[in-house]
């Protein structure tokens, strides 16, 4: 597998350090609020890495954090009237709920940034004992100058940081360019752990480092997060954790492109802010995930109604293949024939497109592309009578490419209820008698109801789609579909 280095700025074949195990660090959620789809991007995109590194299998150690100590966090708790630790615990369980919809699986290790403290406290003064960091009142800084390499990921040397730069009114450090690893407690109100310079906490920073530390050692293999990360976080986490260990902190570096809304960049000020919780609402996790996965990951995604309603009817159409698979299964019977033999070999073809396309840097575009031609054949083939192991075959080639896009994973969407079984059942009738005319009226009926009936060799088929509208009797007057819906129930978020 090849992936774009972000450090190197070139495509790297991708060798772990020790072949049994690769080491993966993903800089999770500072958790004061429910993630939004701008943090749900790189959540999804490298979730889809793992998946894939343990579908070609390799072994992997995942680990991603929580900032459960932060400013946002303290301001949180002082609105809420409640403790910082209170916050965060409550908006961990809160995200837990929404990856779970996305299908995406928790890490190995999700390590907490207040349950670090010792490792953080130890890190910071090992940074001051070899001369790169000082303390001034309680707070601690690095010493950005000396560390020579600064600026190799993101472009940002020193040099040119320097233009411009001043210190930040309240701040003691002696340089612009340093950066808080130890913050002192200013208030009585703020969360705070005894160390060598009084009670405080830890810089934003430092805590990364200290995790991935204690987790993976001094060394990664593969460290990735959103590209808003690259600077000053990776840089900072760089210039930390090689100069406490002289060692290369991580071989290869990953990073997400940015998600617009409506063309648009979004925040809260241009009232284009979406969190995933909010999204739910709208959209099933499998369809919101798969418009996540539709373009490649290092470029920057629009999401907007039409995106969305497009991911979802392309979910459809595998879901339908699915579910025609399905009944082909359960109406099959026997061995595969030579010639069905012949054709599934044919389609290994599809197979190896897709792992061509994720051997390409995370192509999961191209790899949805081979899926659908992967279904068109599969399609195809359903529209004879097949062999119950040729159905076998096929469902197992499906569910194998879509498992590791984490799509397809939540059960049919297709029980059939007393009242929909009536209808199905006369509307057979009806065709059996020829009697056209009520046969169509229950059509027209199952349509509005979002639901289309196709006659198979394997049977009749239940095809899910988005109900008729009604028609509107005026214009509307608020523009803007389902997001402007979301935006309206958005609670102030």
């Amino acid at each position: 597998m090849k992936i774009y280095n972000t450090m190197s700025r070139r495509k790297e074949e991708l060798v772990p350090m020790d072949p049994s195990e690769l080491k993966m660090y993903v800089c999770g959620p500072t958790v004061y609020n429910f993630i939004h789809i701008g943090n749900a991007r790189p959540f999804v995109v490298f979730d889809t890495m793992r998946k894939y590194l343990q579908y070609r299998g390799q072994k992997v150690k995942y680990v991603q954090n929580f900032t459960d100590v932060d400013d946002k966090i303290i301001n949180r708790a002082r609105e809420e009237h409640i403790g910082a630790m209170d916050v965060a615990n409550k908006y961990i369980d809160e995200y837990f709920k929404d990856v779970k919809a996305l299908n995406i699986t928790p890490a190995d290790v999700h390590p907490r940034v207040s349950e670090t403290m010792p490792e953080i406290i130890a890190f910071v003064q090992g940074l001051i004992d070899k001369g790169l960091a000082y303390e001034v009142d309680g707070d601690v800084y690095y010493s950005t100058r000396k560390f020579p390499r600064y600026g190799l990921l993101s472009g940002n040397f020193i040099e040119n940081l320097e233009v411009g730069a001043r210190i930040p009114e309240g701040e003691k450090k002696q340089d612009p360019l340093d950066f808080a690893l130890w913050k002192a407690q200013k208030t009585p109100d703020e969360i705070a752990w005894d160390s060598p310079w009084g009670k405080g906490r830890p810089g934003w920073h430092i805590e990364c480092s200290a995790m991935s530390k204690k987790y993976l050692g001094e060394t990664i293999d593969l460290h990735c997060g959103g590209e808003d990360l690259q600077f000053p976080h990776h840089e900072n986490e760089i210039a930390q954790s090689e100069g406490l260990s002289g060692k290369k902190f991580s071989n290869y570096w990953m990073h997400n492109g940015f998600i617009t809304v409506n063309d648009e960049k979004m925040s809260k000020s241009l009232n284009n802010f979406f969190t995933v919780r909010d999204i739910l609402k709208e959209y099933d996790g499998e369809v919101l995930r798969y418009f996540l996965l539709s373009a490649q990951y290092r470029g920057p995604i629009n999401f907007s109604d039409t995106l969305m309603e497009e991911a979802k009817t392309a979910l459809e159409r595998m879901r339908n293949c699915r579910r025609d698979l399905k009944s082909a299964i359960a109406s099959g019977t026997g061995a595969m024939t030579p010639e069905e033999a012949n054709k599934l070999a044919d389609l290994q073809k599809h197979k190896n497109k897709f792992i061509e396309c994720m051997d390409d840097d995370l192509n999961t575009a191209g790899a949805i592309g081979a899926i659908f031609e992967l279904i068109r054949d599969i399609n195809t083939n359903l529209r004879e009578t097949c062999s119950k192991e040729f159905a076998e075959k096929m469902w197992q080639m499906l569910d194998e490419l879509t498992g590791v896009l984490g799509i397809l994973r939540k059960d049919d969407e297709d029980a059939v209820d007393t009242e929909l079984q009536e209808l199905i059942d006369k509307r057979a009738e009806a065709r059996k008698n020829k009697d056209w005319a009520t046969a169509d009226a229950i059509r027209d009926q199952l349509a509005a109801m979002g639901i289309t009936l196709k006659d198979t060799p394997q049977g009749v088929q239940i095809i899910r789609t988005a109900p008729k509208a009604e028609p509107a009797k005026e214009p509307a007057k608020v523009q803007g579909g389902k997001l402007r819906a979301i935006m309206n129930d958005a609670d102030g978020q």
